[in-house]
């Protein structure tokens, strides 16, 4: 009779992993550990948006943008803006049908001055489940000399929007925490941590790292960055031997902070000047790939405190030329994905490159990983399933049959890449619960 009742209770056991795993959401930038890994084992490796295989739905989209979709539940949501209106939109869908269930306008104003590969819409948005959180950029007609540019022109600043939204699509509050100056446009996606919202301000003026109180919109904490430089990078936030570390590389530097005060525990110099690529950890090392106008791949020792620029990078390969797309770390595994199309495979302890590939023609989307494999996503909606390893072993290629500039997600085994016009979800008969 006991060994009946705890074989029950193991089979209970496994079962409700199995589910909790399944239904894993994708609830912000990168995911739900915010560094493009999924747990998911049943998520299709290969798909063909052209001939229908493994396509579950694809929906046209009436706004353009280059931010991630998100899922939480049975919902899907993308921000957009609909540029003959000018309006920045936040959409929810069916995450399971595709079917649109509500669009709400963020607001209205003129669009602002960009680089040709950013979007109006580039910020990705999160979400708790119940509520979600969105930011833009406003802008007005003004127009001032553009810092830190090569070419003189006339830009728009403006200030930066942060708001949230019900799941029934309910504006619950919206905030302009502080100005925003770049030729480049813009790109925060928010970050939810315990009851705060942390947001990214690195831009061409005096920049800033705030949390908001993600119930009111009040800013809680807001820390000067010691450069004022644009950069683009998402915080990804971990616990290290009890020290809540949130790392972000930006404006000049890496640094980390405490994300409940926004104190510094430690900062390394440089290495470069402009960042755009998320950070991810393995455990040991924090990995930063970057940038403008230089290029490095760097491991980093995290157990610091105050300047640790010359003692605590293990490793910096100058080889990759990675500026956009955010890695991955599989096992002993780190996969960079080069703009210009290359991929590239490193040994995460040692930095030493394993391989260098051409794996497409230009890639601005960041890599994801599910079933120990690296999805490499180029501009011209080509995916390549890639199986890390001492040598390039592509095992899929996967075709949207548009463009997509934007990172994939994956949730509850299906696969959700934003294109030009469409989303489109992949998946197989069992994850569409058929």
């Amino acid at each position: 009779m006991k060994r009946t009742t705890l074989s029950l209770l193991l089979l209970a056991a496994s079962m409700w992993t199995a589910q909790t795993v399944q239904a894993e959401n994708w609830p912000g930038w990168r995911g739900p550990r915010g560094d493009g890994t999924s747990t998911s084992q049943a998520v299709p490796i290969s798909w063909d948006a052209t001939t229908g295989k493994n396509l579950l739905w694809k929906t046209p989209l009436s706004t353009e943008g280059h931010s991630s979709p998100i899922i939480h539940g049975n919902r899907a949501y993308v921000v957009g803006c609909v540029k003959s209106k000018q309006q920045r939109t936040l959409v929810s869908l069916d995450a399971h049908t595709g079917k649109v269930a509500w669009e709400r306008v963020v607001f209205a104003a003129p669009l602002e001055s960009k680089h040709k590969l950013n979007s109006y819409a580039s910020g990705t948005p999160v979400t708790d489940g119940k509520t979600i959180y969105v930011s833009f950029l406003e802008t007005g007609k003004r127009k001032i000399p553009a810092p830190n540019v090569g070419n003189k022109r006339l830009i728009t600043p403006g200030r930066m929007v942060v708001a949230a939204y019900s799941s029934a699509g309910k504006k619950l509050w919206m905030v302009r925490p502080g100005d925003f100056v770049s030729a480049h446009g813009f790109c925060s996606s928010p970050v939810i941590y315990e009851d705060l919202l942390i947001v990214n301000g690195d831009h061409d003026g005096k920049s800033y790292m705030l949390a908001l109180d993600r119930k009111t919109g009040k800013t809680v904490w807001k820390t000067d960055r010691k450069y004022g430089i644009r950069s683009y990078v998402t915080p990804l936030i971990r616990k290290i031997d009890g020290r809540t570390q949130m790392v972000v590389s930006g404006s000049q530097h890496i640094t980390s902070l405490d994300p409940r005060t926004g104190k510094r525990h430690w900062i390394i110099e440089g290495p470069t000047e402009q960042f755009v690529a998320s950070m991810v950890y393995d455990g040991n090392l924090f990995f930063m790939a970057c940038g403008y106008p230089t290029y490095h791949v760097m491991g980093i020792n995290p157990r610091g405190n105050g300047d640790v620029t010359k003692s605590h990078i293990t490793w910096h390969s100058r080889g990759a030329k990675c500026y956009v797309p955010s890695p991955v770390v599989i096992d002993k595994y780190l996969l960079v994905a080069d703009d210009r199309g290359t991929g590239n495979c490193f040994n995460a302890k040692t930095g030493d490159r394993l391989w260098q590939g051409r794996l497409g023609r230009h890639f601005s989307g960041s890599l994801v990983t599910a079933r120990g494999l690296a999805f490499f996503i180029a501009d011209d909606g080509i995916t390549k399933a890639v199986k890390p390893g001492p040598k390039l072993q592509v095992v899929a290629e996967n075709k949207l049959g548009e463009f997509t500039y934007a990172s994939p997600a994956i949730a509850h085994d299906r696969f959700y890449i934003r294109g030009e016009k469409h989303l489109f979800c992949f998946g197989t008969e069992t994850a569409a619960g058929k």
